[in-house]
């Protein structure tokens, strides 16, 4: 029986998992199949279009434990669209006129992959999945296994994306030093800008983390350092309406009388309208490989500064973005302990032959399984029912 070769690789945007995901894989593999042989793929879907490859050595599954304790990917990322020909063309992932599925499939061939774990978000799962009809067509059986990853958590179904708890923790590790600022300025409006196209879940579970901690603080309640001025004041989300007037209201009285206020912001929340005006004017609005509007570049969280600041009689605004420092974080216990779960059950599914993308499946009564490519989308909303994100709304005053 020919030897078997199992390949990895991560893409998309970072997220406080990919590491500790690619070392749970190797962990596993080394424990329940030794003799199988392991490669990533350098930069994910670039390296697949290139052949850039690199071997998982004896020296590296014996030390494959310790990328736990690492944030970033230690096989690259990169944001490759498949299907996207031109973009392809572009970055000199392929040559004009080639398909890069094709490219791709002909690689892994190449390669003699029989199993491709792919660990990204709705993207990078569904073009395994079209990778893999691609080689059934041609002949080829490829066995592909996901992992879900992204701290958006706006994967469907899955309940709970792979590192997004940690990237929550992390945002409000940043915040507490950002909002530190206040007491360097009187009247201080700051806005928190947490990463989040569609999905309000980060920004939501980012706010809650640090209220929780402003709650448990021991603060001396004297001047500065007082709880009501270090929380969370208000909270944007794609999924909920903003009546701007009732806000400003409110957080006027919350400024007067604190001297500040803490905004927590999605970096879609917002996104529409900053678009639509730009379109208005003529302006070309910033996209990426995949069609998605650089949020970066529209800078949502200067557009709600400026609605605020003059009407809130801020001296001083300070927008601060978290997105790059809680997504680059090596995983939390929490995340550690699903990431185990789901390496445990990806590397059982990929020996018995069986395809999907491993996730709580919230429409199976949120049972940990191998989820069917086809039912894997994203932008997945933030149901605001849920009673913890009620609770936080009502809480601060915003309810």
């Amino acid at each position: 029986m020919a030897e078997q070769t199992v390949a990895i690789l991560t893409a998309g945007g970072l997220a406080p998992c990919l590491s500790s995901a690619v070392g749970g894989l190797i962990e596993r593999y080394t424990a329940e199949a030794p003799e199988i042989r392991i490669i990533a793929y350098v930069g994910g879907y670039a390296g697949l279009l290139t052949g850039d490859s690199v071997e998982a050595t004896p020296q590296v599954r014996e030390a494959a434990g310790r990328l736990h304790a690492f944030g970033g990917s230690p096989i690259g990322n990169s944001r490759v669209k498949l299907t996207n020909v031109e973009d392809c063309v572009k970055r000199g992932l392929v040559q004009p006129g080639e398909n890069p599925l094709e490219v791709a499939a002909r690689q892994l061939t190449v390669d003699g992959v029989d199993i491709l774990h792919t660990i990204g978000g709705d993207d990078t799962n569904t073009a395994a999945a079209d990778l893999a009809a691609y080689l059934r067509e041609n002949g080829h059986d490829l066995t592909v296994v996901g992992l879900p990853k992204t701290i958006d958590n706006d994967v469907v179904p899955i309940r709970q994306s792979l590192g997004a708890w940690t990237a929550a923790e992390q945002g409000a590790l940043y915040a507490r030093n950002i909002i530190a600022e206040f007491s360097a300025n009187p009247r201080m409006l700051i806005v928190h800008e947490v990463m989040g196209r569609n999905c309000g879940w980060l920004t939501a579970a980012t706010a809650r983390e640090h209220h929780k901690w402003v709650k448990t603080a021991p603060f001396v309640e004297w001047v500065d350092n007082a709880a009501a001025r270090w929380d969370v004041h208000g909270v944007y989300i794609p999924e909920m309406a903003l009546d701007l007037d009732a806000e400003v209201a409110r957080l006027k009285a919350i400024m007067d009388a604190n001297g500040g206020v803490n905004l927590f912001i999605s970096e879609g929340a917002g996104s529409r309208e900053i678009v639509g005006a730009m379109e208005a004017a003529g302006e070309e609005v910033p996209r990426d490989a995949f069609g998605h509007v650089k949020l970066d570049k529209i800078n949502p969280g200067q557009w709600f500064a400026a609605r605020f600041a003059e009407a809130l009689g801020a001296e001083k605004v300070l927008v601060q973005k978290s997105g790059y420092f809680s997504r680059s974080a090596p995983a939390n216990q929490a995340d550690r302990e699903l990431i185990a779960q789901c390496c445990d059950m990806a590397v059982a599914a990929a020996l018995r032959g069986e395809s999907g993308v491993v996730g709580q499946d919230e429409e199976g009564g949120d049972a940990m399984r191998v989820i069917e490519f086809e039912r894997i989308k994203g932008g997945k909303a933030f149901d605001t029912s849920v009673g913890w994100f009620q609770k936080l709304l009502g809480e601060i005053g915003q309810g």
